[in-house]
């Protein structure tokens, strides 16, 4: 799996964000966003998430701003070693992938919302991400 597939946008529409982008990045739709410096996000394997993508960003295209989901539902990739079960919080954990969070990532603002579903080792299910 790519990236995050929408099951369900909640709020409005997704309540998305525009965020700061680099003009020579490149973003899938769908994919999961780390939040950098400045309301700039970037493309990450792990850190704080700033959303899923609303559109694709071509790099060199001359658009320096993207919209992110923050309010919804979505399909997500376990990359855990272990199950993933209902409710618990995730975190990103390589490239449009997602994991159990860890003690104190809560505190470090990397968990970005729960699993809805139980998921198992490269299983795909259901993350409701709100951030």
């Amino acid at each position: 799996m790519g990236v995050a597939v929408i099951i369900e946008l909640l709020g409005n529409k997704g309540d998305p964000i525009s965020y700061n982008v680099a003009d020579g990045t490149a973003i899938a739709k769908g994919e999961l966003v780390k939040l950098a410096d400045n309301r700039t996000i970037v493309t990450s394997a792990s850190g704080l998430c700033g959303g899923v993508a609303a559109a694709e960003k071509v790099a060199n295209d001359g658009q320096t701003q993207i919209a992110c989901y923050t309010n919804g539902i979505f399909d997500l990739l376990n990359s855990n070693a272990a199950a993933i079960g209902v409710g618990v919080p995730v975190i990103m954990d390589g490239a449009n992938t997602i994991s159990v969070s860890a003690n104190g990532d809560a505190e470090l603002g990397k968990c970005f919302g729960f699993a809805l579903a139980a998921a198992a080792k490269n299983a795909t299910e259901e993350v409701r991400v709100l951030i």
